[in-house]
């Protein structure tokens, strides 16, 4: 309990805030957490349960006196260990809250009984280098549950519902224990506040069923290792009618064995015969093109020299043409003379030795 923060440090209200207060301090939270706003964002996810567990306890006028009394452990030690499993059950139970804020629309009133937005997918795919630095299309298979077509996601055939005997049709389940009190989700309806007359044949009620979609992914050109692309609509389908999520794809770019990325540029380790160094010329450098470049060497070149290739690197995302490649040189020394060129080698060092 000690790791958690004040629920009036949470919401930015004072001990002494009204029913108003806290509900206006949770409504503007819940605007700048709010998953659709902050899609990927596992902290803002986080923030955003916190301020609702914290809205949770406030709101209620037992469970805020206990609170006061007695702090986190109060409520705990009363049975009622307050928080949200998911961000699900966050729109189930305050979905009149998100209905004021959205009007139904953004993913927002998440009602049990009335349309609901698509979960958002998540896939990566890998790519080398060189598609990375032109771009491409890639084919990314996805498998997830969708809404049952034989009962619309309902779970119930035909669509026919009865009222849930456990909750009384509340969705909620609760215990009173002296000063204290503990409500949870109704484990018989899970929170529907009502159940099948007959379970649906096709998906035995769970109201989902498992399918299997290939999406085509068009890759821009220089994207770089990490980065998502976001694809609206083609998550999760929506229930009841709802809009359907968005699919995020993450890139990893596989390592290529001549080039090293920096940002949209590439660094080559150039080898280059000794004698070219000293003597100068022009060498052929391997491209991303697949079509070798000319690069002149200056006599005298020394190891771990960079010389730079313009316009061979990596295209930039907004299209404003491609960074270079920088060429870091070393020098090729033969491990296996013959008396020749052994000979010739000295002839060059006395040379050398006389200067």
């Amino acid at each position: 309990m000690a790791d958690k923060r004040d629920y009036y440090e949470v919401l930015g209200v004072a001990k002494d805030a009204g029913e108003a207060d806290i509900k206006k301090a949770y409504k503007k939270l819940a605007v700048q957490l709010h998953p659709d706003k902050n899609p990927g964002d596992a902290t803002a996810e986080e923030r955003f349960k916190e301020a609702s567990e914290a809205f949770e306890v406030l709101k209620d006028p037992q469970k805020r006196q206990v609170y006061d009394r007695f702090g986190h452990s109060g409520l705990s030690s009363g049975g009622y260990h307050p928080g949200f499993r998911s961000v699900e059950d966050i729109f189930g139970s305050f979905g009149d809250i998100f209905g004021d804020i959205f009007g139904g629309g953004f993913g927002g009133a998440r009602r049990r009984d009335g349309p609901m937005r698509g979960a958002d997918l998540r896939v990566g795919t890998r790519l080398s280098l060189k598609d990375a630095a032109f771009g491409t299309q890639k084919e990314v298979k996805l498998q997830f549950p969708a809404p049952c077509e034989a009962c619309k996601g309902s779970g119930a055939e035909g669509g026919a519902f009865d009222t849930c005997p456990t909750c009384k049709g509340q969705g909620q389940v609760g215990i009173q224990r002296g000063a204290f009190f503990m409500s949870s989700t109704c484990p018989a309806c899970r929170g529907q506040g009502r159940t099948a007359k007959t379970l649906c044949g096709k998906c035995r009620g769970s109201g989902d069923v498992d399918i299997e979609r290939t999406v085509k992914v068009n890759i821009p050109a220089g994207i770089d290792d990490g980065q998502s692309l976001r694809l609206t609509g083609q998550g999760q389908p929506g229930r009841m009618g709802g809009p359907s999520g968005n699919l995020f794809v993450t890139v990893q770019i596989e390592p290529d064995e001549r080039f090293q990325r920096d940002g949209n540029d590439l660094v080559h380790e150039l080898h280059v015969p000794f004698t070219k160094c000293c003597l100068g010329g022009e060498v052929d450098v391997p491209t991303l093109d697949d079509k070798p470049a000319k690069l002149t060497i200056e006599p005298g070149t020394q190891a771990g020299s960079i010389l730079t290739v313009p316009g061979h690197g990596v295209s930039r995302l907004d299209g404003r043409g491609r960074g270079d490649l920088h060429c870091q040189i070393q020098i090729e020394v033969p491990t296996e003379l013959s008396a020749k060129a052994k000979a010739l080698l000295g002839e060059l060092q006395a040379s050398l030795d006389e200067k």
